[in-house]
């Protein structure tokens, strides 16, 4: 490992790793440290896979900015360099009279966010479209897909990669400190576990789960610029035999501390479930087998042949939320010297979803805060 780097990202991550290619590609020397042995095994590779179009997100939020922004930036990139996509479509269902108000809301707030391509639908198209869904009324949206998370992250490496971004795995950072007086750039040194220390001009926290360790271990940090975090696990279930019931996801309104129990389709048709909200104190990816009953009962207000069919645990991710249960759901947080007083340090806090299909859009801000600041 080199003795000094101009920008060093934490986590490779999808967020981590668009923003290394980002920082790249404006010709910035970049080094990726991973603490685990290989790229995306936290947040990026235990989620949906889901590209968002940008319904659910607060007027002039950074999740609603970002998302419209990165999957526009995602389905171009995903088409020029050959990541494996789909823009399958989305269902978004009401089954109840009682719910027809809250899927007018959630349209309004999709036009103001700059999505303007959904449908409202009413029983009948819904079932024309989706025969074994049961709603009174819905919104179609077109412009969401789904993507191979894993290839994207792959691509995203190899093009950070090929534009000179270096790569260390088993790299831990252990603590962080202010350069000494009079250095210029202004920036940090980095201990790292059983490598050593080396400076940077940057430091890029995207360790995702990680980011309050890293955060944590920077001095001179004030302890008020570290917000509080809390973990929602997300359980899903997959279909253990038989097709799929739909040709497009298909989801609920959403719940407290998530989108809700929805039906997710991979790139080879399969059908699973999830995710649904467990708050947790620590860390715990297994996912409990008796929870198929809860699932099963969440389900069945779209698709009632649910009940019919045997629903095994698949896999888990966990969201790291700015906010607990019964809390607003909060904004991604990138916290920058102008904030917390660290020169060259940049946080980035409760990258949840839609993160995946803002990361290109997250990179972008990110890197043009860097690169601005050189000038």
């Amino acid at each position: 490992m080199t003795d000094r780097v101009e920008c060093v990202i934490v986590g490779a991550g999808v967020v981590g790793l668009a923003i290394a290619r980002a920082l790249a590609h404006a010709g910035r020397e970049v080094m990726i440290l991973e603490a685990a042995d290989t790229f995306g095994t936290g947040i990026s590779s235990r989620n949906s896979e889901v590209i968002h179009a940008g319904i659910y997100y607060p007027e002039g939020s950074l999740k609603a900015r970002l998302c419209v922004r990165g999957r526009q930036l995602l389905y171009r990139y995903c088409a020029d360099r050959g990541v494996p996509h789909h823009a399958i479509g989305k269902l978004i269902v009401a089954t109840t009279d009682e719910q027809r108000g809250r899927l007018a809301v959630l349209a309004d707030a999709a036009v103001t966010n700059g999505v303007t391509d959904l449908r409202e639908l009413d029983a009948d198209e819904v079932h024309a479209l989706e025969p074994e869904i049961t709603a009174v009324a819905g919104l179609l949206s077109p412009s969401t897909g789904i993507i191979d998370a894993a290839a994207l992250m792959r691509s995203l490496l190899i093009d950070a990669s090929e534009s000179g971004a270096e790569i260390a795995y088993r790299s831990r950072i252990t603590g962080a400190r202010r350069r000494g007086a009079g250095v210029q750039p202004a920036g940090l040194e980095i201990d790292v576990a059983g490598v050593g220390s080396l400076t940077c001009d940057w430091l890029i926290n995207a360790a995702g789960l990680g980011s309050w360790e890293v955060a944590g271990a920077v001095a001179g940090l004030p302890a008020a610029a570290l917000p509080g975090r809390f973990l929602a696990k997300g359980n899903y279930f997959r279909l253990a035999t038989g097709p799929a019931p739909c040709s497009r996801l298909v989801y609920p309104l959403p719940v407290d501390g998530g989108l809700g129990v929805h039906l997710t389709l991979d790139l080879e048709g399969n059908a699973r479930f999830g995710p649904d909200v467990q708050w947790i104190d620590d860390l715990d990816y297994a996912v409990d087998g008796d929870r198929a009953g809860e699932f099963v009962a969440a389900i069945e207000r779209y698709w009632p042949a649910v009940a019919g069919r045997e629903l095994v645990a698949d896999y888990a991710g966990i969201r790291p939320k700015l906010g607990g249960p019964g809390s607003p759901a909060a904004d991604f947080r990138i916290s920058t010297p102008a904030e917390h007083g660290v020169p060259g340090l940049i946080n980035l806090f409760g990258i949840e979803s839609p993160g995946l299909t803002s990361s290109l859009a997250l990179a972008e801000l990110v890197a043009t805060r860097v690169c601005d600041a050189a000038t």
